[in-house]
């Protein structure tokens, strides 16, 4: 009986895909996959260095990170999406500190360009601070005010970071490794294992990747095609222009009510100042806060 009632079903589906009209129409959508990442390069100049892929070890381990990037598709799509905004913030402030413009990848790394990004360890914003090390390098973080989400003064903070690590190494993907295992495990790994260079030290996973896919990130930037990946301007998020900024000395008793008065949403308020954590602001030390009142219209 059911085996009966479940051909009839069927019958009846076939009958109406295979009606005039609809037979040219497809059932299902079908992606169109990546069939083939892009081919390990002979070479990536990365910071002003030249990085070869002569080696077996070099080359299969960018290769790892060239796949990576082809199919991991959402993370891919979206970080190509955000990075005009992203860039056109942070790229000016690291030529302002001398440090190069390659080391913006790091944030694609850390934080798929996503500015309020938080990991399961507790780091923070695009260049994924943790707490101490935040407030090491300069940055407020308690439960009104968060730095580590402030994208010009994260910025800084990491060049100081970025800066004081190349005085130690010398070399910019060792700095890149050190942003992710620490200075004090790679220096220890240096001197153990008698290398000058992260590439050629014997690392934890996590870290022994991080640098191939920074230079994964740099390719992928500059070519999404190669790996699939069309990317028209208009999809590009702009930056938001700012209407007004507003000096803040001392503290705001309603962070809404301050939004309605400069004729925006709080949502407009906080998407705009991601520092900002809490309704109010008590301001007990007497800080300097600049407020960014958005001009949030889209133009198309």
């Amino acid at each position: 009986m059911l085996l009966s009632a479940a051909c009839a079903l069927l019958g009846a589906v076939c009958a109406l895909v295979s009606a005039p009209g609809l037979s040219a129409q497809p059932a299902f959508y079908q992606e169109t996959l990546h069939k083939q990442a892009p081919a390990v390069p002979k070479y990536v100049v990365f910071a002003g260095d030249t990085v070869r892929f002569d080696r077996h070890d070099l080359y299969e381990r960018m290769d790892r990170e060239l796949i990576a990037f082809t199919y991991m598709h959402s993370n891919s799509v979206l970080m190509l999406r955000r990075s005009k905004r992203i860039f056109s913030l942070v790229v000016p402030i690291l030529k302002r500190n001398g440090v190069p413009e390659d080391l913006k990848y790091l944030m694609a790394i850390e934080s798929n360009l996503d500015p309020k990004a938080v990991s399961t360890a507790g780091a923070a914003g695009l260049w994924q601070f943790m707490k101490g090390t935040a407030q090491e390098f300069g940055l407020e973080v308690n439960g009104e005010v968060d730095e580590r989400f402030h994208i010009e003064k994260e910025t800084e903070a990491a060049c100081r970071f970025l800066k004081r690590a190349y005085a130690k190494y010398g070399d910019w993907l060792t700095v890149a490794a050190s942003y992710n295992a620490g200075q004090g495990g790679i220096s220890r790994r240096i001197e153990d294992q008698k290398q000058a260079s992260a590439l050629d030290l014997w690392l934890p996973e996590e870290t022994s990747r991080y640098m191939f896919r920074i230079l994964a990130a740099k390719r992928f930037f500059m070519s999404p095609a190669s790996f699939g990946f069309e990317s028209a301007a208009k999809d590009r998020y702009p930056e938001i222009p700012v209407r007004e900024r507003v000096r803040v000395t001392g503290p705001v008793e309603s962070w809404p009510d301050f939004a309605i008065e400069h004729g925006i949403s709080y949502f407009q308020l906080r998407q705009a100042n991601l520092w900002i954590r809490d309704v109010k602001l008590t301001n007990k030390k007497g800080g300097i806060y600049e407020v960014i009142i958005p001009d949030d219209t889209r133009r198309d």
